[in-house]
Protein backbone atom coordinates (compact mmCIF):
# COMPACT_ATOMS: atom_id res chain seq x y z
CA UNK A 1 0.00 0.00 0.00
CA UNK A 2 1.77 3.04 -1.04
CA UNK A 3 2.48 6.04 1.73
CA UNK A 4 0.74 9.04 1.24
CA UNK A 5 2.74 12.36 1.10
CA UNK A 6 2.80 14.74 3.81
CA UNK A 7 4.02 18.01 2.88
CA UNK A 8 7.50 18.73 5.23
CA UNK A 9 9.03 21.81 6.57
CA UNK A 10 12.25 22.94 5.03
CA UNK A 11 15.06 23.97 6.37
CA UNK A 12 15.71 27.63 7.12
CA UNK A 13 16.47 30.02 4.23
CA UNK A 14 16.54 33.35 2.38
CA UNK A 15 14.43 32.59 -0.25
CA UNK A 16 12.31 29.40 -1.83
CA UNK A 17 13.68 27.31 -3.74
CA UNK A 18 10.63 28.32 -7.25
CA UNK A 19 12.24 31.47 -6.98
CA UNK A 20 16.23 30.79 -7.13
CA UNK A 21 16.11 31.49 -11.05
CA UNK A 22 14.28 34.55 -10.80
CA UNK A 23 16.02 38.27 -10.75
CA UNK A 24 15.29 40.37 -7.42
CA UNK A 25 15.31 43.44 -8.71
CA UNK A 26 12.24 45.22 -6.85
CA UNK A 27 13.66 48.02 -5.01
CA UNK A 28 12.11 48.93 -1.70
CA UNK A 29 10.71 52.00 -3.24
CA UNK A 30 8.74 50.04 -5.62
CA UNK A 31 7.21 47.40 -2.93
CA UNK A 32 5.88 49.95 -0.66
CA UNK A 33 3.87 51.80 -3.29
CA UNK A 34 2.47 48.63 -4.99
CA UNK A 35 1.50 48.07 -1.56
CA UNK A 36 0.24 51.11 -1.06
CA UNK A 37 -1.41 51.42 -4.59
CA UNK A 38 -2.45 48.03 -4.72
CA UNK A 39 -5.39 48.60 -2.33
CA UNK A 40 -6.32 51.21 -4.88
CA UNK A 41 -8.03 48.73 -7.65
CA UNK A 42 -10.16 49.16 -10.64
CA UNK A 43 -12.79 47.38 -8.45
CA UNK A 44 -12.96 50.03 -5.84
CA UNK A 45 -13.33 53.01 -9.14
CA UNK A 46 -15.90 50.63 -10.94
CA UNK A 47 -17.46 48.55 -8.83
CA UNK A 48 -18.63 50.27 -5.80
CA UNK A 49 -20.95 51.99 -8.26
CA UNK A 50 -23.77 48.52 -7.84
CA UNK A 51 -22.78 48.19 -4.53
CA UNK A 52 -24.02 51.80 -3.45
CA UNK A 53 -27.47 51.06 -5.21
CA UNK A 54 -27.98 48.13 -3.51
CA UNK A 55 -26.98 49.38 -0.08
CA UNK A 56 -27.23 52.81 -0.02
CA UNK A 57 -25.69 54.55 2.75
CA UNK A 58 -25.16 51.53 4.65
CA UNK A 59 -22.43 50.08 1.98
CA UNK A 60 -19.88 52.09 4.08
CA UNK A 61 -20.57 48.98 7.22
CA UNK A 62 -20.16 46.26 4.32
CA UNK A 63 -16.97 47.67 3.34
CA UNK A 64 -15.82 47.91 6.82
CA UNK A 65 -16.74 44.59 7.79
CA UNK A 66 -15.37 42.98 4.28
CA UNK A 67 -12.33 45.25 4.73
CA UNK A 68 -12.08 43.60 8.75
CA UNK A 69 -12.24 39.98 6.82
CA UNK A 70 -9.65 41.24 4.36
CA UNK A 71 -7.02 42.73 7.14
CA UNK A 72 -7.68 39.28 8.98
CA UNK A 73 -6.38 37.40 5.45
CA UNK A 74 -3.74 39.94 4.71
CA UNK A 75 -2.26 39.44 8.08
CA UNK A 76 -2.05 35.76 7.72
CA UNK A 77 -0.83 35.66 4.20
CA UNK A 78 1.81 37.95 5.70
CA UNK A 79 2.73 35.99 8.28
CA UNK A 80 3.49 33.00 6.12
CA UNK A 81 5.40 35.10 3.56
CA UNK A 82 7.32 36.61 6.10
CA UNK A 83 8.38 33.29 7.16
CA UNK A 84 8.76 31.51 3.40
CA UNK A 85 9.12 34.73 0.98
CA UNK A 86 7.74 32.93 -2.17
CA UNK A 87 6.51 34.24 -5.78
CA UNK A 88 3.65 31.51 -5.64
CA UNK A 89 2.59 32.87 -2.29
CA UNK A 90 -0.70 31.38 -0.98
CA UNK A 91 -0.09 28.17 -3.21
CA UNK A 92 3.35 27.56 -1.86
CA UNK A 93 2.06 28.34 1.62
CA UNK A 94 -0.55 25.47 0.85
CA UNK A 95 1.28 22.78 -0.33
CA UNK A 96 3.96 23.41 2.49
CA UNK A 97 0.99 23.13 4.97
CA UNK A 98 -1.26 20.97 3.78
CA UNK A 99 -0.30 19.17 0.71
CA UNK A 100 0.92 19.48 -3.22
CA UNK A 101 -2.96 19.27 -3.83
CA UNK A 102 -3.60 22.14 -2.26
CA UNK A 103 -0.84 23.98 -3.66
CA UNK A 104 -1.66 22.76 -7.24
CA UNK A 105 -5.34 23.73 -6.43
CA UNK A 106 -4.87 27.04 -5.28
CA UNK A 107 -2.33 28.38 -8.06
CA UNK A 108 -4.25 27.22 -10.59
CA UNK A 109 -7.44 28.62 -9.68
CA UNK A 110 -5.75 32.09 -9.14
CA UNK A 111 -4.41 31.67 -12.41
CA UNK A 112 -7.43 31.50 -13.93
CA UNK A 113 -9.19 34.34 -12.00
CA UNK A 114 -5.74 36.32 -12.87
CA UNK A 115 -5.85 35.75 -16.78
CA UNK A 116 -9.09 35.90 -17.30
CA UNK A 117 -9.36 39.53 -15.01
CA UNK A 118 -6.74 40.47 -17.43
CA UNK A 119 -8.69 40.59 -20.43
CA UNK A 120 -11.32 42.22 -18.67
CA UNK A 121 -9.92 44.88 -17.45
CA UNK A 122 -8.37 45.59 -21.06
CA UNK A 123 -11.89 45.52 -22.06
CA UNK A 124 -13.18 47.95 -19.59
CA UNK A 125 -10.34 50.74 -20.54
CA UNK A 126 -10.72 50.12 -23.55
CA UNK A 127 -14.34 50.93 -23.60
CA UNK A 128 -13.25 54.24 -21.57
CA UNK A 129 -10.77 55.15 -24.80
CA UNK A 130 -13.04 54.85 -27.30
CA UNK A 131 -15.27 56.75 -25.42
CA UNK A 132 -12.81 59.62 -26.27
CA UNK A 133 -11.58 58.85 -29.51
CA UNK A 134 -15.10 57.22 -31.09
CA UNK A 135 -14.99 55.22 -34.27
CA UNK A 136 -12.33 53.39 -33.01
CA UNK A 137 -12.25 50.09 -32.43
CA UNK A 138 -12.35 48.37 -29.26
CA UNK A 139 -10.97 45.20 -30.14
CA UNK A 140 -7.86 47.24 -31.29
CA UNK A 141 -7.36 48.86 -28.00
CA UNK A 142 -7.57 45.58 -26.07
CA UNK A 143 -5.00 44.31 -28.31
CA UNK A 144 -2.56 47.34 -28.03
CA UNK A 145 -2.50 47.20 -24.01
CA UNK A 146 -1.83 43.36 -24.04
CA UNK A 147 1.24 44.03 -26.28
CA UNK A 148 2.05 46.84 -23.86
CA UNK A 149 1.80 44.79 -20.93
CA UNK A 150 3.32 41.41 -22.13
CA UNK A 151 6.58 43.78 -22.88
CA UNK A 152 7.20 45.13 -19.96
CA UNK A 153 6.60 41.80 -18.18
CA UNK A 154 9.02 39.97 -20.48
CA UNK A 155 11.60 42.80 -19.67
CA UNK A 156 12.92 42.94 -16.35
CA UNK A 157 11.28 43.08 -13.35
CA UNK A 158 12.24 46.15 -12.32
CA UNK A 159 10.06 47.33 -15.62
CA UNK A 160 6.96 46.40 -13.80
CA UNK A 161 8.07 48.18 -10.71
CA UNK A 162 8.61 50.83 -12.31
CA UNK A 163 5.45 50.77 -14.09
CA UNK A 164 3.41 49.90 -10.82
CA UNK A 165 4.94 52.78 -9.18
CA UNK A 166 4.12 55.59 -10.85
CA UNK A 167 0.68 53.94 -11.83
CA UNK A 168 0.73 53.62 -8.23
CA UNK A 169 1.71 57.41 -7.46
CA UNK A 170 -0.70 58.75 -9.42
CA UNK A 171 -4.01 56.73 -8.29
CA UNK A 172 -2.42 57.03 -4.54
CA UNK A 173 -2.83 61.14 -5.15
CA UNK A 174 -5.78 61.36 -6.82
CA UNK A 175 -7.73 59.55 -4.48
CA UNK A 176 -6.02 61.47 -1.66
CA UNK A 177 -7.01 64.57 -3.53
CA UNK A 178 -10.74 63.28 -3.65
CA UNK A 179 -10.59 62.64 -0.07
CA UNK A 180 -9.27 65.91 0.76
CA UNK A 181 -12.19 67.38 -1.35
CA UNK A 182 -14.70 65.39 -0.04
CA UNK A 183 -14.10 66.30 3.57
CA UNK A 184 -13.94 70.08 3.09
CA UNK A 185 -17.28 69.69 0.99
CA UNK A 186 -18.76 67.60 3.58
CA UNK A 187 -17.90 70.33 6.69
CA UNK A 188 -18.77 73.36 4.06
CA UNK A 189 -15.42 74.64 3.75
CA UNK A 190 -15.12 73.92 -0.46
CA UNK A 191 -15.72 77.47 -2.28
CA UNK A 192 -18.80 77.29 -4.05
CA UNK A 193 -20.40 73.98 -2.75
CA UNK A 194 -22.72 73.81 0.09
CA UNK A 195 -22.42 71.14 2.87
CA UNK A 196 -25.65 68.60 2.38
CA UNK A 197 -24.63 67.69 6.24
CA UNK A 198 -26.93 64.28 6.68
CA UNK A 199 -29.57 64.68 4.36
CA UNK A 200 -28.20 61.75 2.03
CA UNK A 201 -27.92 59.31 5.07
CA UNK A 202 -31.10 59.72 6.10
CA UNK A 203 -32.49 56.73 4.29
CA UNK A 204 -29.59 54.55 5.96
CA UNK A 205 -31.08 50.73 5.18
CA UNK A 206 -33.24 51.78 1.68
CA UNK A 207 -33.29 47.83 0.64
CA UNK A 208 -33.36 46.44 3.85
CA UNK A 209 -30.98 43.51 4.84
CA UNK A 210 -31.03 42.31 1.35
CA UNK A 211 -29.60 45.34 -0.39
CA UNK A 212 -26.79 45.26 2.76
CA UNK A 213 -25.92 41.73 1.72
CA UNK A 214 -26.08 42.61 -1.88
CA UNK A 215 -23.30 45.67 -0.98
CA UNK A 216 -21.42 43.30 1.05
CA UNK A 217 -20.22 40.75 -1.60
CA UNK A 218 -19.82 43.12 -3.98
CA UNK A 219 -17.24 44.74 -1.87
CA UNK A 220 -15.91 41.70 -0.59
CA UNK A 221 -15.06 41.05 -4.49
CA UNK A 222 -13.88 44.53 -5.00
CA UNK A 223 -10.56 44.06 -2.27
CA UNK A 224 -9.48 41.20 -5.15
CA UNK A 225 -5.73 42.01 -5.84
CA UNK A 226 -4.40 42.83 -2.82
CA UNK A 227 -2.31 39.67 -2.53
CA UNK A 228 0.09 40.85 -5.59
CA UNK A 229 2.42 42.13 -3.25
CA UNK A 230 3.14 39.17 -1.06
CA UNK A 231 4.08 37.29 -4.84
CA UNK A 232 6.54 41.09 -5.67
CA UNK A 233 7.96 40.78 -2.38
CA UNK A 234 10.04 37.26 -3.36
CA UNK A 235 11.80 39.32 -5.95
CA UNK A 236 12.66 42.13 -4.01
CA UNK A 237 16.12 43.16 -2.19
CA UNK A 238 14.84 42.56 1.45
CA UNK A 239 11.85 40.05 0.71
CA UNK A 240 10.75 39.44 4.28
CA UNK A 241 11.29 43.39 5.66
CA UNK A 242 9.06 44.46 2.33
CA UNK A 243 5.82 42.08 3.23
CA UNK A 244 6.27 43.03 7.19
CA UNK A 245 5.75 46.58 6.21
CA UNK A 246 3.07 46.05 3.52
CA UNK A 247 1.08 44.11 5.90
CA UNK A 248 1.41 46.30 8.55
CA UNK A 249 0.01 48.84 6.64
CA UNK A 250 -2.89 47.37 5.26
CA UNK A 251 -5.33 48.20 7.93
CA UNK A 252 -5.17 52.41 7.41
CA UNK A 253 -4.67 51.95 3.88
CA UNK A 254 -8.06 49.88 3.75
CA UNK A 255 -9.78 51.82 6.55
CA UNK A 256 -8.61 54.92 5.02
CA UNK A 257 -8.89 54.35 0.84
CA UNK A 258 -12.24 52.22 0.62
CA UNK A 259 -14.31 52.82 4.08
CA UNK A 260 -13.39 56.70 3.75
CA UNK A 261 -14.10 57.37 0.06
CA UNK A 262 -17.27 55.12 0.50
CA UNK A 263 -18.20 56.93 3.44
CA UNK A 264 -17.81 60.58 1.18
CA UNK A 265 -19.21 59.86 -1.76
CA UNK A 266 -22.43 58.27 -0.32
CA UNK A 267 -22.55 61.91 2.02
CA UNK A 268 -22.09 64.39 -0.94
CA UNK A 269 -24.22 62.12 -3.84
CA UNK A 270 -27.96 60.79 -3.22
CA UNK A 271 -27.03 56.93 -3.23
CA UNK A 272 -30.45 56.58 -5.91
CA UNK A 273 -28.75 59.11 -8.06
CA UNK A 274 -28.26 57.18 -11.67
CA UNK A 275 -24.91 58.75 -12.38
CA UNK A 276 -23.47 57.14 -9.64
CA UNK A 277 -23.89 54.18 -11.26
CA UNK A 278 -23.60 55.33 -15.18
CA UNK A 279 -20.43 57.27 -14.21
CA UNK A 280 -19.32 55.64 -11.44
CA UNK A 281 -19.50 56.93 -7.78
CA UNK A 282 -16.71 59.15 -7.50
CA UNK A 283 -16.96 60.82 -10.83
CA UNK A 284 -20.53 61.01 -9.38
CA UNK A 285 -19.36 63.26 -6.73
CA UNK A 286 -16.83 65.21 -8.58
CA UNK A 287 -19.74 66.50 -10.96
CA UNK A 288 -21.80 66.79 -8.13
CA UNK A 289 -19.76 69.30 -6.76
CA UNK A 290 -19.28 71.47 -10.17
CA UNK A 291 -15.35 71.43 -9.96
CA UNK A 292 -14.66 71.90 -13.92
CA UNK A 293 -13.11 68.63 -15.89
CA UNK A 294 -12.70 66.67 -12.69
CA UNK A 295 -15.35 64.19 -13.79
CA UNK A 296 -12.75 63.55 -16.73
CA UNK A 297 -9.70 63.39 -14.52
CA UNK A 298 -11.37 60.64 -12.80
CA UNK A 299 -12.15 59.25 -15.97
CA UNK A 300 -8.42 59.31 -16.52
CA UNK A 301 -7.69 57.79 -12.97
CA UNK A 302 -9.94 55.08 -13.58
CA UNK A 303 -8.17 53.82 -16.87
CA UNK A 304 -5.06 54.31 -14.85
CA UNK A 305 -6.29 52.27 -12.78
CA UNK A 306 -7.40 49.13 -14.85
CA UNK A 307 -3.99 49.22 -16.78
CA UNK A 308 -2.11 48.69 -13.29
CA UNK A 309 -4.26 45.77 -12.59
CA UNK A 310 -3.86 44.95 -16.32
CA UNK A 311 -0.06 44.82 -15.72
CA UNK A 312 -0.03 43.71 -12.21
CA UNK A 313 -2.27 40.79 -13.09
CA UNK A 314 0.10 39.44 -16.00
CA UNK A 315 2.33 39.53 -13.43
CA UNK A 316 1.14 37.69 -10.87
CA UNK A 317 -0.19 35.21 -12.85
CA UNK A 318 3.40 34.61 -14.81
CA UNK A 319 4.69 34.13 -11.48
CA UNK A 320 2.10 31.92 -9.53
CA UNK A 321 2.67 29.78 -12.87
CA UNK A 322 6.25 29.50 -12.81
CA UNK A 323 6.22 28.97 -8.94
CA UNK A 324 3.63 25.58 -9.90
CA UNK A 325 5.72 24.26 -12.43
CA UNK A 326 9.08 24.57 -10.54
CA UNK A 327 7.62 23.01 -7.92
CA UNK A 328 6.56 20.43 -10.73
CA UNK A 329 2.84 21.27 -10.78
CA UNK A 330 2.34 21.85 -14.17
CA UNK A 331 3.98 21.76 -17.71
CA UNK A 332 7.91 22.05 -17.60
CA UNK A 333 8.04 24.53 -20.16
CA UNK A 334 6.80 26.91 -18.11
CA UNK A 335 9.76 27.37 -16.36
CA UNK A 336 12.12 28.34 -18.65
CA UNK A 337 13.55 31.15 -17.42
CA UNK A 338 15.43 34.24 -18.80
CA UNK A 339 17.33 37.01 -17.55
CA UNK A 340 15.58 36.46 -14.62
CA UNK A 341 12.28 36.94 -15.77
CA UNK A 342 9.62 33.62 -16.80
CA UNK A 343 9.33 34.60 -20.24
CA UNK A 344 7.20 31.74 -21.20
CA UNK A 345 4.86 31.80 -18.11
CA UNK A 346 4.61 35.62 -19.28
CA UNK A 347 3.50 34.92 -23.38
CA UNK A 348 1.09 31.75 -21.72
CA UNK A 349 -0.71 34.22 -19.42
CA UNK A 350 -1.37 37.10 -21.88
CA UNK A 351 -2.27 34.51 -24.46
CA UNK A 352 -5.54 33.24 -22.38
CA UNK A 353 -5.85 37.04 -21.23
CA UNK A 354 -6.22 37.30 -24.92
CA UNK A 355 -8.25 34.49 -25.75
CA UNK A 356 -11.04 35.92 -22.94
CA UNK A 357 -10.86 39.06 -24.94
CA UNK A 358 -11.79 37.16 -28.08
CA UNK A 359 -14.43 35.10 -26.63
CA UNK A 360 -16.06 38.34 -25.17
CA UNK A 361 -16.83 38.99 -29.52
CA UNK A 362 -17.03 35.57 -30.32
CA UNK A 363 -18.82 33.73 -27.87
CA UNK A 364 -20.88 36.27 -25.46
CA UNK A 365 -23.83 34.89 -24.74
CA UNK A 366 -22.57 31.21 -24.02
CA UNK A 367 -18.46 30.62 -23.50
CA UNK A 368 -17.68 34.46 -22.11
CA UNK A 369 -20.50 34.36 -19.16
CA UNK A 370 -19.90 30.67 -18.08
CA UNK A 371 -15.98 31.49 -17.84
CA UNK A 372 -16.63 34.69 -15.52
CA UNK A 373 -19.03 32.40 -12.92
CA UNK A 374 -16.44 29.92 -13.38
CA UNK A 375 -13.74 32.47 -11.20
CA UNK A 376 -16.42 34.42 -9.43
CA UNK A 377 -15.90 32.69 -6.10
CA UNK A 378 -11.64 31.89 -6.42
CA UNK A 379 -10.80 34.95 -4.33
CA UNK A 380 -12.64 33.14 -1.52
CA UNK A 381 -11.86 29.72 -2.15
CA UNK A 382 -7.84 30.80 -1.91
CA UNK A 383 -8.85 33.11 1.39
CA UNK A 384 -9.67 29.47 2.85
CA UNK A 385 -6.80 27.68 1.73
CA UNK A 386 -4.68 31.00 2.98
CA UNK A 387 -6.10 30.43 6.82
CA UNK A 388 -5.88 26.84 6.83
CA UNK A 389 -2.44 26.90 6.12
CA UNK A 390 -2.07 29.43 8.45
CA UNK A 391 -3.35 27.15 11.07
CA UNK A 392 -1.52 24.91 10.29
CA UNK A 393 2.02 26.55 9.73
CA UNK A 394 1.72 28.53 12.28
CA UNK A 395 1.91 25.61 14.56
CA UNK A 396 4.53 24.26 13.02
CA UNK A 397 6.78 27.23 12.82
CA UNK A 398 6.56 28.17 16.62
CA UNK A 399 7.62 25.06 17.71
CA UNK A 400 10.40 24.47 14.91
CA UNK A 401 11.31 27.50 13.58
CA UNK A 402 10.04 30.72 16.09
CA UNK A 403 12.75 33.20 14.83
CA UNK A 404 10.99 33.07 11.22
CA UNK A 405 7.61 34.57 12.77
CA UNK A 406 8.34 38.28 11.67
CA UNK A 407 4.99 38.80 11.55
CA UNK A 408 2.27 37.32 13.56
CA UNK A 409 -1.41 36.77 13.20
CA UNK A 410 -3.66 38.79 16.00
CA UNK A 411 -5.00 36.47 18.99
CA UNK A 412 -4.04 33.46 17.15
CA UNK A 413 -5.82 31.15 16.27
CA UNK A 414 -9.55 32.84 17.31
CA UNK A 415 -9.08 35.35 15.08
CA UNK A 416 -8.03 32.88 12.58
CA UNK A 417 -10.96 30.68 13.30
CA UNK A 418 -12.90 34.01 13.11
CA UNK A 419 -12.10 34.82 9.29
CA UNK A 420 -13.07 30.90 8.84
CA UNK A 421 -16.14 31.59 9.75
CA UNK A 422 -16.71 35.14 7.82
CA UNK A 423 -15.74 33.12 4.54
CA UNK A 424 -18.28 30.63 5.33
CA UNK A 425 -20.68 33.40 6.02
CA UNK A 426 -19.55 35.01 2.55
CA UNK A 427 -20.31 31.72 0.69
CA UNK A 428 -24.06 31.04 2.45
CA UNK A 429 -24.57 34.49 1.86
CA UNK A 430 -23.73 34.06 -1.73
CA UNK A 431 -25.76 30.34 -2.21
CA UNK A 432 -28.63 32.90 -0.96
CA UNK A 433 -28.48 35.59 -4.05
CA UNK A 434 -29.75 34.47 -7.28
CA UNK A 435 -27.03 36.40 -8.76
CA UNK A 436 -24.00 35.12 -7.18
CA UNK A 437 -25.59 31.41 -6.28
CA UNK A 438 -24.72 30.36 -10.27
CA UNK A 439 -21.01 32.02 -9.36
CA UNK A 440 -20.65 29.83 -6.78
CA UNK A 441 -21.75 26.24 -8.27
CA UNK A 442 -19.35 26.83 -11.50
CA UNK A 443 -16.36 28.47 -8.86
CA UNK A 444 -17.15 25.29 -6.69
CA UNK A 445 -17.00 22.77 -10.02
CA UNK A 446 -13.67 23.95 -11.03
CA UNK A 447 -12.48 23.94 -7.75
CA UNK A 448 -13.23 20.49 -7.16
CA UNK A 449 -12.26 19.44 -10.89
CA UNK A 450 -8.33 20.96 -10.23
CA UNK A 451 -8.74 19.33 -6.52
CA UNK A 452 -9.32 15.96 -7.84
CA UNK A 453 -6.58 15.87 -10.49
CA UNK A 454 -4.03 17.12 -7.84
CA UNK A 455 -4.82 14.34 -5.82
CA UNK A 456 -4.19 11.97 -8.44
CA UNK A 457 -0.88 13.89 -9.32
CA UNK A 458 -0.04 13.80 -5.68
CA UNK A 459 -0.49 10.25 -4.90
CA UNK A 460 1.41 9.15 -8.44
CA UNK A 461 4.26 10.88 -7.53
CA UNK A 462 3.98 9.07 -3.45
CA UNK A 463 3.75 5.85 -5.72
CA UNK A 464 6.75 6.55 -7.92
Amino acid sequence: MPHRSTPVTAPPRTRNDDDVTLSHGLRRRHLSMIALGGVIGAGLFVGSGSAIAAAGPSVVVAYAVSGLLVMLVMRMLGEMSAAYPSSGSFSAHAERAIGPWAGFTAGWSFWVLLCTAVGLEGIGAAKIVTGWLPGTPEWAWVALFMVVFCVTNLAAVRSFGEFEFWFAALKVGAIVLFLVLGVLAVAGALPGTHSPGASNLTDFLPHGGEGLVVGLLASVFAYGGLETVTIAAAESEDPVRGVASAVRTAMWRIGLFYVGSMAVVVTLVPWDAKEVVAKGPYVAALDHLGIPGAGQVMNVVVLVALLSAMNANVYGSSRIAHSLVRRGQGPRALARVSSGVPRVAVLTSCVFGFVCVVLSYWRPDDVFPWLLNMIGGVILVVWVFIAVSQLLLRRRLARTAPEKLVVRMWAFPYLTWLALAGMAAVFVLMAREPGTRVQLYYTGGMTAVLAAVGALRQRRRAER
